[in-house]
């Protein structure tokens, strides 16, 4: 069966083994984990640990299809193939299923966004107002860009042709950097947008935040809320 971008929610438990191939490799011995199925077409791989991360997905658009195992799977234990193959980069997520312990479907309806804080959202209007301070010639794409984890605040071009994600904080700390990383990692997956770069911007980065972002390739800016609004003199660093 073919997966489309309309539709229901579907969640299975089950004991699965995962192979991704094409422009990385990886591996998951059998276990059990949560496998999701969201309405937009993307699948998603977790397990107990690693909190919101998954281990592996494929973002949309992309194919999906249930095969039956070849024999020598079969034996080991395999009742079905889940095939998921994105349309555009041919990058294959390949499931194969022991063990169906849960499998539910719900339609979630229309979602009404997430609603930040005051001045986290006024932030980030103001900083894709200038995008300059983020760096000399990168134009806006987005806010707001939809992926299949969430949305990335603010998504601007710079003139080499790469990509900037930026992840816009009022006080930036460990969870807003590992938000960041699992956007850039993401997109940067899509030929269209690659090679993408992040950027992590905050009133207030903590020490440990800042130190886990740099050890990630990941740059940090220091936002003047004041200046930004034209109560003062620019203060505004990028390190």
């Amino acid at each position: 069966m073919d997966n489309n971008d309309n539709g229901p929610v579907r969640t299975v438990i089950a004991r699965c083994g995962v192979d991704y191939s094409g422009r990385l490799t990886a591996h998951l011995d059998p276990a059990r984990r949560l496998l999701i199925l969201k309405a937009d077409g993307s699948v998603l791989v977790h397990s107990d640990g690693g909190s919101y991360k998954p281990l592996n997905w494929m973002n949309p658009p992309c194919t999906f299809k249930v095969q039956d195992p070849a024999p020598e799977e079969a034996q080991a234990g395999v009742t079905e193939i889940w095939l998921v193959r994105h349309t555009k980069t041919d990058d294959q997520l390949r499931i194969q299923i022991y063990e169906v312990l849960q499998d539910s479907t719900v339609e979630l309806g229309p979602d009404p966004g997430l609603v930040k804080d005051g001045v986290e959202a006024h932030l980030q209007r103001l900083l894709a107002e200038q995008v300059g301070l983020v760096g000399d010639g990168l134009r806006l794409i987005q806010r707001e860009y939809p992926t299949a984890i969430g949305p990335v605040d603010l998504l601007l071009r710079d003139p080499a042709g790469g990509t900037v994600a930026v992840e816009v904080k009022r006080r930036g700390e460990i969870d807003g950097v590992e938000q960041l990383t699992r956007y850039v990692a993401l997109l940067d997956r899509d030929p269209a947008l690659g090679p993408v770069r992040g950027v992590f911007a905050a009133q207030v980065i903590k020490p440990q935040a800042r130190v886990l972002a740099e050890d990630r390739g990941l740059a940090c800016l220091v936002l003047d809320y004041d200046a930004m609004r034209g109560l003062e003199d620019p203060g505004l660093r990028l390190f």
